[in-house]
């Protein structure tokens, strides 16, 4: 079956789905005071946590433009599909439902549909690999559209930053509260809303205690397990990430749990030392 998927910067994916001929990669691109770099397969971690740490200014991000959506869902008449950041955290939605109307002008019988992951990261990836499950089940367009939606309806996304710098430096959080935290050891746990804004749900006092709440939080939410993929996306530290992978574990019986690296634009929310799960 002949079909194109196309997912932003934000999807962390696995060595696989880098493999994946159907899968095109559509780069956001990071802004690092003057300096402007593609998140793309070039992206070097270590060096945009250095540019980030020695930048006195919030990085930022620019979405994709709507053609380089056009080119990722091919010129023909083929199934197209994408999955977005959550558009209420950026642009990228909206610029590939523009991207597929604007196609579909020229091919009017080709079929698009945008996923609005309403979540980022680790969410996205988890959202893509139940797209591949129902594309390689041969499932029908209509039938993939359905139960990927259902499945975003029911996803759960949390994450525990080591840094709040970020935060800080964009204005999110206050100067006086970030030095207060910073001081304190205090790691809020957040997680997406299900219109895919954040909040915060919990706090630890030190990564470890913040991480065992998320656990916790995990227990709150999750239903049927054994049926579910946990997915952990780590920026720089997979010894954590490994950690969190066996204590999980120990609670829930969830059909497997798969750790994967940060790419760009989720190194640059996490930040260094960062934790993002998805189920």
């Amino acid at each position: 079956m002949a079909y194109h998927i196309a997912v932003d910067s934000c999807t962390d994916m696995t060595a696989a789905m880098k493999k994946d001929e159907h899968i095109t990669l559509v780069p956001l691109t990071l802004n690092v005071g003057e300096d402007k770099v593609i998140d793309d397969e070039t992206f070097n971690q270590a060096e945009f946590l250095r540019k980030v740490a020695e930048c006195p200014e919030a990085p930022s991000s620019a979405c994709p433009s709507p053609d380089a959506y056009m080119q990722a869902y091919g010129y023909n008449n083929e199934d197209a599909y994408a999955i977005t950041l959550s558009s209420e955290l950026s642009g990228s939605y909206n610029s590939a439902k523009l991207g597929a109307d604007l196609l579909k002008e020229e091919y009017p019988d080709k079929k698009i549909h945008v996923f609005n992951s309403r979540s980022a990261s680790a969410g996205q990836t988890l959202i893509l690999m139940k797209l591949q499950e129902c594309l390689e089940a041969g499932k029908a367009f209509s039938e993939v559209v359905s139960e990927v939606e259902q499945y975003i309806e029911e996803q759960t996304t949390l994450f525990v930053l080591e840094s709040l710098e970020t935060l800080r430096k964009n204005g999110r959080l206050s100067g006086l509260k970030a030095t207060l935290v910073n001081v304190l050891n205090i790691k809020p746990v957040m997680g997406s809303t299900p219109e895919g804004t954040i909040q915060q749900l919990d706090m630890g006092r030190g990564m470890k205690k913040a991480l065992m709440k998320m656990i916790e939080q995990i227990g709150k939410t999750v239903i049927h397990p054994t049926d579910k993929y946990l997915l952990i996306s780590h920026c720089n530290c997979l010894k954590r990430a490994e950690w969190l992978k066996v204590e999980i574990e120990k609670k829930y019986a969830f059909k497997g749990i798969v750790i994967v690296d940060t790419a760009g634009v989720a190194t640059m929310y996490a930040n260094d030392g960062g934790i993002v799960v998805a189920y």
